[in-house]
């Protein structure tokens, strides 16, 4: 299924305040063929000061639906967050999703969650990486199970000394299996070998995501493990609020993200006419 992979230019309908974006153009085949990967937060959702303010506006909820039947269930979050947090944001509705930084996946809504071979947080090292959080008024901690975060987008003013004190316990503990991922004010450790990317894959080897074209949007630096990996599989990549390197293109902002879900609904059934 050797697509072009040509970008055309268009302007979002219902967002005149935006620049002109970059989308896929009408070679991209239908979405019964496709894979659509969506990270959430800065991606489908704006953020928010804390991780539980995040709104899905009912529009994005009706289009998500929609995708996840035109595609045959071949739609899925893929998000640093828990399935369990995925789930509450979108209740009452479930997608298939890649939870965790790829630490757990479900492949479909009926489908419990599984962990995708990471073992969850040393117990002992989750309580001294969740004491940094007392440094400042304002750094949120958010405990995801494989891993842990601290966000500091009330506390801007406490970033160098959250990151100095995660370093300092990872000297003390050299063998820890761990990684930092630096985030959008927000720090997170997680399972060191476990990404997006690969929990991407391994969604990608099972139905009905299997032999389709995968379509990733992403905005973070979290994200650029599968922008890396999607010419591999013959997918198109797309960052939100930067040119991301590797991508094929980017959107401004979240809303131009669900505007483009919600052409893509229609773009697709005026193929099938």
């Amino acid at each position: 299924m050797n697509m072009p992979q040509k970008i055309i230019e268009i302007h979002v309908d219902d967002a005149p305040h935006s620049e002109e974006v970059l989308y896929p153009g009408a070679e991209l085949p239908r979405l019964s063929e496709c894979a659509l990967l969506l990270d959430i937060d800065g991606t489908l959702l704006d953020l928010a000061p804390t991780p539980r303010e995040v709104w899905v506006p009912p529009d994005l909820a009706t289009s998500m639906g929609k995708l996840l039947q035109r595609t045959n269930g071949a739609m899925a979050l893929v998000s640093g967050r828990s399935i369990n947090d995925i789930d509450l944001i979108f209740a009452p509705m479930q997608f298939p999703a890649v939870g965790g930084h790829g630490a757990e996946m479900r492949l479909s809504a009926e489908n419990e969650s599984v962990a995708a071979g990471a073992p969850p947080m040393d117990k002992e090292l989750k309580r001294r990486l969740a004491a940094i959080a007392k440094l400042s008024p304002g750094i949120l901690l958010e405990d995801k199970g494989y891993a842990l975060a601290l966000h500091y987008r009330l506390a801007p003013h406490a970033e160098k000394a959250i990151y100095d004190a995660v370093s300092a316990i990872r000297a003390d503990l050299p063998n820890a299996p761990i990684e930092v991922l630096p985030g959008k004010a927000v720090c997170e450790i997680k399972p060191a070998g476990v990404t997006k990317a690969t929990g991407v894959i391994e969604l990608m080897a099972h139905e009905p995501f299997s032999g389709r074209r995968p379509i990733f949007i992403g905005d973070d630096v979290t994200d650029e493990s599968v922008f890396a990996i999607m010419p591999g599989m013959n997918g198109l990549a797309f960052s939100v609020g930067r040119r991301a390197q590797g991508v094929s293109g980017h959107f401004d902002e979240p809303r131009d993200v669900r505007a483009w879900l919600a052409r893509l609904l229609i773009d697709d059934a005026a193929k099938s006419k």
